[in-house]
């Protein structure tokens, strides 16, 4: 530093350059658009953990049959282009943007849009089906979202189609209102082929729901987490809180805390720091700016030091396994290569309620993975899987330390579970390693004010939407904000729909 990319004006969404520099140890934007001046904000608070993620920086494959072939300006023409270097790791598709709950600070709210947007249940497999013909690699995961999802009338017949249509992770990002207040809906969606629910957890108190959700919500996701138990075939469930500074940045540790009492049915948490819709001034924007750093350090501080600044790495550090993967199968597999300043996770391997272990710890991850790298190419060139997989094991002896290793596990175990992820044939076992270990993770989607382009080439979470489009997480949602262009397009005015098709939930 100091780079420069491109970004937009939150003013008029024009391209303008904009740079990135170290102030007091923090990574700062700065741009300046002709019209509308000048803007600043903070990134990233913590410039070494900034640095070190920018060394995980791998550009993937994109896709063969992009929708838009001679793309010209990214982020204006999305489908996903030719200019576009990550296929779809997970695809989201709203299934309504009708709600049972109308909380301050969505994005998606049929109340606030005046329309309803809602597909049919045969434009939902058209979408689905889209996404399983992507080229290279047909997409594996899929989150049904909205809106409120589980409020789609065909919610259970899109989940089973789903699974029918080969995803390999059906998810659904939810309130949970009506998994509390209905088991069988519940174990039908979960007997469909529902894997995993996405589960709106802002914190542990009531209070925190009254300022972000306006009503009284933790009874409601204590039951949600009640249910799955119950259940024989059990969905895992992921607590997504979104962390708005000075209102729910104190409830990281208690979150943590209620997650590891409940490890036999939550398999980790997603924190996403908030992205501002709309404008701001610069006050408030330096005022509530929460950044991926952020959740770091109070990560720390508030789980007195169980989980530390050097265990956490970016998404596309797993990038090496991938590759190593598609090496020895000889096809295209699944890689995380989004841009290193998206997200960033930590895997913990949980020993009680009391005490975690991370993978990090006792792994020596940064040469792992370099040299893991190192060795998928050279996998790839000369097609000898035997001795690369020989290799792998060699490394992995070599960086894991098992006098560090938590209580009950050993080498044989942790290298037999580890090298199940080179091939196909070991799912069971991963998910009895995956029982035991949690996931905690930071995505921080972008708004107007800390847009990088580049962040947007390299996205792996999309969008499908009705015309056949793909669109990448942050250009949907802020930017161009193809999501008001893509519901007008394809919804009915909400007057219209309550006499054509009822008033619940609207």
């Amino acid at each position: 530093m100091p780079k420069k990319t491109e970004s937009l004006c939150p003013e008029c969404k024009k391209i303008i350059i904009a740079t990135m520099s170290e102030k007091d140890g923090k990574v700062v934007m700065d741009k300046e658009c002709p019209e509308h001046g000048h803007f600043s904000d903070v990134i990233w608070s913590d410039v070494g953990l900034y640095l070190k993620s920018e060394g995980f920086s791998y550009d993937g494959v994109g896709v063969e049959n992009p929708f838009i072939p001679h793309a010209k300006v990214c982020p204006n023409d999305c489908g996903l282009c030719d200019l576009h270097l990550s296929h779809t790791a997970l695809a989201n598709l709203d299934l309504t943007n009708r709600c049972n709950m109308k909380c301050p600070i969505c994005f998606a709210n049929a109340n606030q849009s005046g329309y309803v947007y809602e597909p049919s249940y045969d434009e939902v497999v058209k979408m689905m089906q889209v996404l399983r013909d992507s080229k290279p690699v047909p997409c594996p995961a899929i989150q049904f979202a909205g809106g409120e999802p589980t409020i789609y009338p065909r919610f259970v017949d899109v989940v089973k189609k789903a699974k029918e249509l080969g995803f390999a992770q059906i998810q659904v990002a939810t309130n949970g209102i009506m998994f509390a207040n209905d088991f069988e809906f519940l174990k039908a969606s979960a007997e469909a082929g529902l894997n995993t629910i996405y589960l709106q957890f802002d914190g542990m108190s009531d209070d925190i729901y009254m300022i972000s959700r306006a009503r009284k919500m933790l009874e409601i996701k204590m039951k949600v987490i009640e249910n799955v138990r119950k259940l024989e075939k059990r969905p895992s469930v992921v607590l997504v809180p979104v962390v708005v500074k000075g209102v729910t940045d104190s409830q990281i540790g208690p979150i943590f805390k209620y997650a590891l009492e409940n490890s036999d049915v939550v398999r980790g948490i997603n924190f996403q720091p908030v992205s501002f819709t709309g404008r701001i001034n610069k006050e408030e924007l330096a005022k509530q700016r929460y950044t991926l750093p952020d959740l770091v350090k109070d990560f720390e501080v508030q789980t007195k030091g169980q989980i530390k600044k050097s265990d956490w790495f970016p998404v596309p550090s797993v990038v090496p396994l991938s590759t190593l993967a598609s090496a020895f199968v000889g096809e295209p597999k699944v890689t995380f290569t989004t841009h290193p300043h998206c997200g960033i996770a930590t895997y913990l391997f949980i020993q009680d309620k009391d005490h975690v272990v991370p993978l990090t710890s006792f792994v020596d991850v940064e040469p792992l993975f370099k040299e893991l790298y190192e060795l998928s190419k050279k996998a790839e060139k000369t097609k000898l899987k035997f001795p690369s997989k020989v290799k792998v094991y060699s490394l992995l002896k070599k960086y894991t330390h098992e006098d560090k290793m938590p209580e009950g596990l050993d080498m044989k175990t942790f290298l037999e579970l580890l090298g199940s992820l080179m091939d196909d044939k070991s799912k069971e076992s991963l998910a009895k390693f995956s029982w035991k270990m949690m996931m905690i993770g930071g995505m921080h989607f972008q708004d107007l004010y800390n847009y990088d382009i580049e962040r947007v080439k390299r996205c792996a979470i999309h969008y499908v939407v009705p015309d056949g489009r793909i669109i990448p997480f942050c250009a949907y949602n802020g930017g161009p904000t193809f999501r008001e262009q893509v519901e007008k397009k394809f919804s009915v005015p909400i007057e219209e729909w309550r006499r054509t098709r009822g008033t619940e939930h609207t």
